[in-house]
């Protein structure tokens, strides 16, 4: 069974910094570890959109609007995936949802974010 765990969500105030981390469990990540992962988010009446990803190797994309201020990393060893968020914005409150792809797209059940001003 496929598992996608996120972590690290929370509330802090605008210019404050978060950490994100999703590990991913299953028996087909033991045999080899996504091509990709990433995280996207789903702020309220809003469709989701992409934040950042990242292939196994290790070339990452990020969305304009958190370019210089969100970090995309993993660990492929542990199949994690990290997103260190930095100058926080309250128009980053969402609920950020964990990627991982394979032959099929797998998600986790998201963890909020956010930012007051």
């Amino acid at each position: 069974q496929v598992r996608l765990v996120e972590s690290g969500g929370g509330l802090v105030q605008a210019g404050g910094s978060l950490k994100l981390s999703c590990a991913a469990s299953g028996s087909i990540f033991s045999i080899i570890s996504p091509k990709a992962m990433g995280w996207y988010r789903q702020a309220l009446g809003k469709q989701r959109e992409l934040v950042a990803t990242i292939t196994r190797d290790g070339s990452a994309n990020y969305a304009d609007s958190v370019k210089g201020r969100f970090t995309i990393s993993r660990d492929n060893a542990k199949n994690t995936v990290y997103l260190q968020m930095n100058s926080l914005k309250p128009e980053d409150t969402a609920v950020y949802y964990c990627n991982a792809v394979t032959e099929h797209d797998y998600w986790g059940q998201g963890t909020q974010v956010t930012v007051s001003s």
